[in-house]
C-alpha cells in the first residue's frame, strides 16, 4: 500500500489495466491494489469498457481476515466468549465483532470518511479512469474470509440488462451466478479458496439514469491479495517485461 498512489508506480489488476505495467521500468515497483477495490473493478471493467462508468456508490461487507490473523483470532475468541457468557474486551477492533458489524475500517480522515473508503475512491480512479466519482461505506463483518460488496453504478450510456449479463459472462476473472430464486447468488463463504470475482443480484437501478446494481464477492486473500500478485508476475512474463538475468 505504500506505493499505490505514487504517480510513476503502476497500480495493477491484470484483468483490468495490464497496460499500466509499461510504467514498471521507471521505478521497478508495482503496487497491488486494496482487496475491496480489486474485486469491484474486476466486476466493473467489462461494463465500463462498453458503457463508461460515471459514478459508483458501494457498501462493503469485509471479512476480518482483511485485518490479519490476529483479527481472525479475535472473532473466534469473541464468538466463544459470547456463547459461554464471558466478559470480552476487543483489542483488534473498536467494538466487539462477534454477532456485530462495525462501520469502521482503517483510520478516520478529516472529511469523516475512513482511509479504507478513501482508498476505494482514489484507487478506482487510478485504475479505471480519473473522472469516476466514488462513494464508499466500508464495514467489517463477522466473517473469516471473503468480502461482499453491494455496488450501484451509474454509466454515461444506457445499459441494457441482457447486454450487461452477456459482457459479464465472458469477462476475464468474473463468474456470473445470478438466478432469481432462493440461493441464486454467491456468498462470501462460497468464495473461499476460489479465484473468481462472483457477480450476483444484477438488476437495473431506476433511481439514477443508466444505473445498474449488483452484488459481488471474492476471496480477499486470493484475488484480493496473493493471487493478484501472482497474476501480475504472469502478465509481466507474457508481455516480455521480465528481463532474463545473466548466468
Amino acid at each position: 500500500s505504500q506505493f499505490r498512489m505514487e504517480p510513476d508506480v503502476p497500480l495493477v489488476v491484470p484483468e483490468v489495466n495490464p497496460q499500466a505495467l509499461d510504467k514498471f521500468a521507471k521505478r521497478r515497483i508495482i503496487a497491488n491494489p486494496n482487496c475491496s477495490t480489486i474485486q469491484m473493478v474486476v466486476a466493473l471493467k467489462p461494463l465500463h469498457d462498453r458503457f463508461t462508468v460515471k459514478r459508483i456508490s458501494v457498501s462493503t461487507y469485509q471479512s476480518v481476515s482483511g485485518a490479519g490473523k490476529e483479527a481472525m483470532d479475535e472473532l473466534y475468541a469473541a464468538t466463544k466468549a459470547t456463547y459461554v457468557n464471558d466478559a470480552f474486551k476487543p483489542e483488534q477492533f473498536t467494538k466487539n465483532i462477534a454477532f456485530n458489524v462495525i462501520p469502521h475500517i482503517d483510520k478516520f480522515m478529516e472529511d469523516g470518511a475512513t482511509k479504507e473508503e478513501w482508498k476505494m475512491a482514489v484507487e478506482t480512479r487510478k485504475i479505471l479512469g480519473p473522472d469516476i466519482a466514488v462513494m464508499a461505506t466500508c464495514v467489517r463483518v463477522p466473517v473469516f474470509i471473503g468480502h461482499g460488496e453491494a455496488v450501484h453504478a451509474e454509466f454515461e450510456q444506457p445499459v441494457p440488462l441482457a447486454e450487461a449479463r452477456a459482457l459479464l459472462r465472458k469477462a476475464s476473472g468474473v463468474t456470473l451466478f445470478d438466478e432469481r430464486d432462493d440461493g441464486g447468488y454467491i456468498t462470501p463463504a462460497e468464495s473461499q479458496g476460489e479465484d473468481a470475482v462472483y457477480v450476483s443480484r444484477l438488476r437495473e437501478d431506476r433511481t439514477v439514469p443508466n444505473g445498474i446494481a449488483f452484488w459481488c464477492v471474492s476471496d480477499n486473500l486470493r484475488k484480493g491479495a496473493a493471487l493478484n500478485a501472482v497474476q501480475i508476475a504472469e502478465t509481466m512474463i507474457a508481455r516480455g517485461l521480465m528481463a532474463k538475468r545473466a548466468a
